[in-house]
């Protein structure tokens, strides 16, 4: 069965910085697309940062470029997001995703973690 366990959340200050950590177990993730979603109160969930199985490219929101990085370490299944120069704004539950593709992971991923709290303080 496939899990995917997220880590890292917690309480930080704007400007601050988290790293989120996502450890995938139960599957072959090495060639999977990872991704990270966020949900902030009363919002839909949204697409946050994914990279692909293969070439390691990555994709991100608009709105968390040049301050989000997504990475991952295939040797360990586990996949990270670090924060950099957080926003209130970024408060948010985020989640960990999986898929086939880095097309599908970004639209429709395969699997979901429980999710992690992220909260900014201004």
């Amino acid at each position: 069965q496939v899990q995917l366990e997220e880590s890292g959340g917690g309480l930080v200050r704007a400007g601050g910085s988290l790293r989120l950590s996502c450890a995938a177990s139960g599957g072959t993730f090495s060639s999977a697309a990872m991704g990270w979603f966020r949900q902030a109160p009363g919002k839909e969930r949204e697409f946050v940062a994914a990279i692909s199985g293969t070439s390691g490219y990555t994709v991100y929101k608009d709105s968390v470029k040049g301050r989000f990085t997504i990475s991952r370490d295939t040797a360990k299944n586990t996949v990270y997001l670090q924060l950099n120069s957080l926003k209130p704004e970024d408060t948010a539950v985020y989640y960990c995703a999986a898929g086939g593709s880095l097309a599908m992971v970004t639209a429709r991923p395969n699997y979901w973690g429980q999710g992690t709290q992220v909260t900014v303080s201004s």
